[in-house]
């Protein structure tokens, strides 16, 4: 069943359109369940709301670290801060991956959209070296060439972050509020929020 629309995403997107002079204000800190049962956090780009619905796109390199992390354990949390305004969001949910093996033709199609949103220089960066393995330097430094038109690369993956609690925080106006997705009496979810201390 799905999941209304959540009122903590216009505080999201109106956070997005005041900081937008800000070019890191669309950079945030995405933790997972390290292999090794420790916390492992990075920062990361966001891409946008998968399309009417609150989920969290982000796009990654199926090499790295992270997809190992997220198949064993699909739970994560971003946190976000906006410098102009002070906001703080943390959004905790369960991550799916998408890569070329996923066996769903309309994930495969929104793979292959993000692909194409991507700046070419972002797409280019999935053709290098596996990334976090010792770097090995062999001669002069080739350029990898890409055709515009081709689809994702193997390395290519789509992560959707499908919230269900948010924590958010307001430094300027000192006001604390927190979501959670609930259960109603009709069988369905629903976003419940109420204001906490800061």
């Amino acid at each position: 069943m799905a999941v209304p629309l959540a009122p903590w995403k216009q505080l999201l997107v109106n956070s997005l359109e005041s900081n937008a002079n800000l070019k890191h204000s669309t950079y945030f800190q995405l933790a997972t369940i390290g292999l090794n049962g420790r916390p492992s956090n990075r920062t990361v780009v966001f891409r946008g709301f998968e399309e009417d619905s609150n989920k969290i796109l982000i796009n990654t390199d199926g090499r790295s670290c992270k997809v190992e992390e997220i198949k064993r354990s699909p739970f994560g949390e971003i946190c976000w801060y906006f410098t102009d305004s002070w906001e703080q969001y943390r959004i905790s949910g369960s991550l799916d991956v998408i890569d070329g093996s996923n066996r769903d033709r309309l994930k495969l199609l929104q793979r292959e959209k993000a692909w194409f949103t991507s700046s070419p220089r972002s797409r280019q960066q999935y053709l290098g070296p596996t990334p976090g393995l010792p770097c090995i330097l062999e001669g002069p430094n080739q350029e990898l060439s890409l055709d515009p038109s081709t689809g994702p690369v193997a390395a290519f993956c789509l992560l959707i972050l499908d919230p269900d609690q948010v924590d958010y925080l307001n430094l300027k106006s000192n006001e604390r509020l927190a979501f959670n997705i609930e259960n109603n009496d009709n069988g369905g979810r629903c976003w419940d929020s109420k204001k906490i201390n800061p």
